[in-house]
């Protein structure tokens, strides 16, 4: 059995023969799906993304569109024994079938292959050949399916460019011209495609061709969009200028004759970069962790250590954007120092540690891994303490803050730490973990309701950034005159809730286009959420609302401000215990909240048993972006309920 979506949903038996999935509705199901990536989906969700106004019976058509994709996809499956494709998990349901066996599984894990391994650029070709049209061609503008096809839509157009790029690299690609050549006109915008149609050009003998592409790209730039090209298209028609060998020869190595960057050079451009938000945020992490894969390729021990280590961008989130990202960096991380041993330099034992504790990220973690993340923390912070180290020292500190989510209520075990930083940084004149220390005291006063001693560090930190140009500080602070904002609105003569919103949405632009590693996804409905919960209104219902990661703790309020009472209660019995990360007080509030609305006594309990020593706290303010008022109010709610009866 295989499943298509790179184009209309399909699925094709072994012998490659059509299978009959049944009306629009069945194959809107069976690519829902596909889409969650062998997650379970709930039924809530299922019928929210079905219907944007559910019928009455929507749960029993659900029923009855997975009996019949079962009944499909499995034709000569036993009566009464249990489904192997679409199974029931849960509150909801789940596909399960091989990465193989699913057209848009194969074409993202042959991109991350060749992304680390330019010898996949065949494979690439083939996955990207595969595509028959936009992704759920035939699936409904629903919400979820266009968030899928900007998404997929984005992989492509990156697979193209970095086949062309792997070609290229490689001494090939005079016969791209015509492909780059539809690509651009297609999608003006990408700079690196103006390039890459340059460099096919020139490969193919057309010089003066390559350098009337560039003058074309720098024209729609500068008449268009006001703007110059990036110096990666400036130094590019320098070179196709003076001819030289990085556009003839082979394919382009780190460490080779000709190679304009190597790794170390990469990854410093990357770490400076990475200050300045928005794409250069992205594509430096993504220039960092090529820099690292090339010093693996070298076999240079030390050399691969300092390019790990090399990256300390301070960090002052608890969530990634990009989870796998992180991962391989830390596996790189592991490995070298694994090869290193315990006689290794301490100094880069001690950056490998720290790097390994920054980028595990807590909310995307559990079990083995936190223990991991919080040891490598630990012994990070020894060594740079042994080695009296202040840089090493401030970046294990860091990797120390990341790691102190273990529970609820530690916001001022974080001020400690984040005035550590503060002092540290100040004395040995290392502002951008100045920066970080402001933020994360910022953070602290914001949790513990001191919004005067916040407001003075987010002014502070504001100072800071404009001589260290880190314009992303201003989002955070923004954000927070906007939680701020939201808890005076309580107060007589304060400002109205819907100056508030409006202040909430503003910031959310800014955010949208920052680029900060697990921030632009929920952020907004969650602040919505606290907003109407600080004046006793239902949560906001728009289903255009994202909610992120945060979904399922938002979910069963969503549901009883819709007058679905049992479904929230559904809702409420599947919600699982919150990340540990900034956000993991207001999860457990919403989750104390929704089960005193619903009269659920063990889940309430459960809820005041985990917030016990968080009641100083406020929820959802230890990110400095939001709140939804007193922890105490939510513990003191839960403990009623629990001791009800």
């Amino acid at each position: 059995m295989r499943i298509d979506v790179l184009g209309a949903v399909r699925a094709l038996r072994d012998d490659g023969s059509p299978v009959d999935l049944g009306g629009p509705r069945h194959r809107e199901v069976l690519a829902r799906l596909v889409a969650a990536e062998g997650r379970m989906v709930t039924t809530d969700i299922l019928v929210d993304d079905l219907w944007a106004d559910p019928p009455d019976r929507a749960v029993g058509a659900l029923q009855t569109f997975v009996a019949a994709l079962r009944r499909a996809l499995e034709p000569d499956r036993p009566p009464r024994s249990p489904p192997r494709v679409i199974v029931t998990e849960g509150p909801g349901y789940a596909l399960r079938l091989s990465r193989e066996d699913v057209d848009v599984y194969r074409f993202q894990d042959t991109l991350v292959r060749a992304r680390r391994n330019p010898d996949a650029v065949t494979d690439l070709g083939a996955a990207l050949a595969a595509w028959r049209g936009p992704a759920y061609a035939d699936v409904p503008g629903s919400p979820w399916a266009r968030r899928e096809r900007t998404r997929l839509e984005e992989l492509r157009l990156e697979g193209a460019e970095l086949r062309a790029r792997i070609l290229l690299d490689s001494g090939e690609g005079a016969d791209l011209v015509a492909e780059l050549g539809a690509h651009v006109a297609e999608h003006p915008w990408r700079e690196p495609a103006w390039g890459l149609l340059a460099r096919a050009l020139h490969r193919a003998g057309r010089q003066a061709d390559a350098l009337a592409a560039l003058r074309r790209a720098r024209t729609m730039l500068v008449d268009q969009l006001g703007l110059d090209p990036g110096a990666d298209l400036q130094r590019l028609e320098t070179d196709i200028l003076n001819g030289p060998t990085l556009l003839e020869g082979a394919r382009i190595a780190w460490n080779g004759p000709g190679a304009r960057l190597g790794p170390r050079t990469t990854v410093d451009l990357a770490r400076t970069l990475a200050l300045a938000g928005g794409d250069a945020l992205v594509h430096s992490r993504r220039d960092r962790l090529a820099a690292i894969q090339a010093a693996e390729r070298t076999g240079d021990l030390f050399l691969t250590a300092r390019i790990i280590g090399a990256y300390d961008v301070p960090a002052i989130w608890s969530r990634a954007d990009d989870p796998e990202q992180s991962r391989a960096v830390v596996a790189a991380a592991e490995r070298t120092l694994t090869a290193l041993g315990p006689g290794g330099p301490a100094d880069l034992a001690g950056r490998l540690l720290a790097t390994i504790a920054v980028e595990s990220r807590s909310a995307d973690l559990s079990g083995a891994e936190l223990r991991r993340a919080r040891q490598a923390a630990l012994q990070a912070e020894a060594l740079a303490r042994d080695l009296a180290d202040p840089a090493l020292l401030a970046f294990a500190l860091n990797g120390v803050f990341l790691q102190s989510f273990t529970r609820p209520g530690l916001a001022a075990v974080r001020d400690g730490i984040g005035a550590e930083i503060l002092d540290l940084s100040t004395r040995h004149e290392l502002p951008n973990f100045a920066v970080l220390g402001r933020l994360i005291r910022l953070q602290s006063a914001s949790a513990l309701g001191d919004l005067d001693t916040a407001t003075a560090h987010a002014e502070a930190a504001e100072q800071l950034a404009a001589t260290t140009e880190a314009p992303l500080v201003t989002v955070l602070t923004r954000w927070f005159r906007a939680r701020a904002m939201a808890a005076r609105s309580t107060e007589p003569g304060g400002p109205s809730a819907a100056t508030t919103a409006a202040h909430y949405r503003s910031c959310e632009g800014a955010l949208q286009v920052a680029g900060m590693p697990g921030l632009h996804r929920g952020l907004f409905p969650l602040a919505l959420l606290g907003l109407r919960l600080l004046h006793g209104r239902p949560a906001p219902v728009d289903p255009h609302l994202d909610w992120g990661p945060y979904r399922p703790w938002a979910r069963p309020l969503v549901l009883l401000a819709q007058d679905r009472g049992e479904q929230a209660r559904t809702a409420l019995a599947a919600v699982p215990e919150p990340p540990r990360d900034h956000m993991q007080e207001a999860m457990w509030c919403l989750t104390a909240h929704a089960a005193v609305r619903l009269g659920e006594r063990e889940i309430a309990a459960h809820a005041a048993a985990a917030l016990s020593d968080a009641g100083a706290e406020q929820a959802g303010a230890g990110s400095g972006l939001l709140t939804l008022g007193p922890v105490a109010r939510y513990l003191a709610e839960a403990r009623a309920c629990a001791g009800a009866g």
